[in-house]
């Protein structure tokens, strides 16, 4: 069974279970609390960080775009990165938007905080920070709906990679309250429908020690 190293709350790590759960791959879960170094672990990955994907034939995959991009090449029957030129491009484009802008103003102030800090035992959350990743957040909740009024996906006509780390990120937040909704009514749906999905319900079945999440968190209609 091919294995997956992860952090329950990592938006990449829950990028990549969405993947293999649209691609129809079966797979276990590991936690890896990476701050521990462990030696087992860092001869997969010596950059100590996850997600890692353990293969059946011990082909250890490391960082969440590389996984992705590997799952899609390895088993292309539900492909996710598009098919032309253009697609791929625009897919690419989004991915880039939620892993590393999104996460630069929004995921690290909040989630790093309130999550990453507690577990690795680093203090208390940064009230500027949150401040920050709070006032970041409108203007991606907003563009984010711009894309949902616009195109059935995010990058076009049909579910993508995309649409995936999107959700990965927004679901790590709105598993400890903090997306206001009401900002956009259209990327509120389109999380709908993406929470409604059977890949997403293992991430709505989840529940982390020491973090409780909102009663809205799990509620396809909430």
């Amino acid at each position: 069974m091919r294995l997956l190293y992860h952090l329950p709350l990592s938006p990449y790590c829950r990028k990549v279970r969405l993947v293999l759960a649209e691609k129809r791959l079966p797979f276990e879960l590991k936690i890896e609390r990476v701050w521990e170094r462990r030696e087992g672990f860092l001869a997969l990955n010596p950059a100590a960080s996850v997600p890692v994907l353990e293969e059946d034939n011990g082909l250890a995959v490391a960082d969440s775009g590389v996984i992705c991009e590997y799952l899609d090449e390895a088993y292309p029957d539900t492909g996710l990165i598009g098919t032309t030129l253009g697609e791929r491009v625009e897919v690419r484009r989004l991915v880039a938007w939620w892993d590393d802008r999104f996460d630069r103003e929004v995921t690290r102030n909040l989630n790093g905080e309130k999550y990453y800090k507690r577990i690795s035992g680093l203090g208390h959350p940064d009230a500027r920070a949150l401040r920050a990743g709070y006032a970041n957040l409108r203007p991606h909740l907003e563009y984010l709906g711009w894309l949902a009024e616009t195109r059935k996906w995010l990058a076009g006509n049909v579910l993508s990679l995309a649409d995936l780390a999107a959700a990965a990120h927004l679901s790590v937040l709105d598993y400890q309250g903090d997306v206001d909704w009401s900002v956009s009514p259209a990327a509120r749906d389109w999380y709908a429908r993406m929470k409604s999905r059977p890949s997403f319900r293992p991430l709505l079945a989840d529940r982390i020690a020491g973090f409780t999440p909102p009663a809205h968190y799990a509620d396809l209609d909430f």
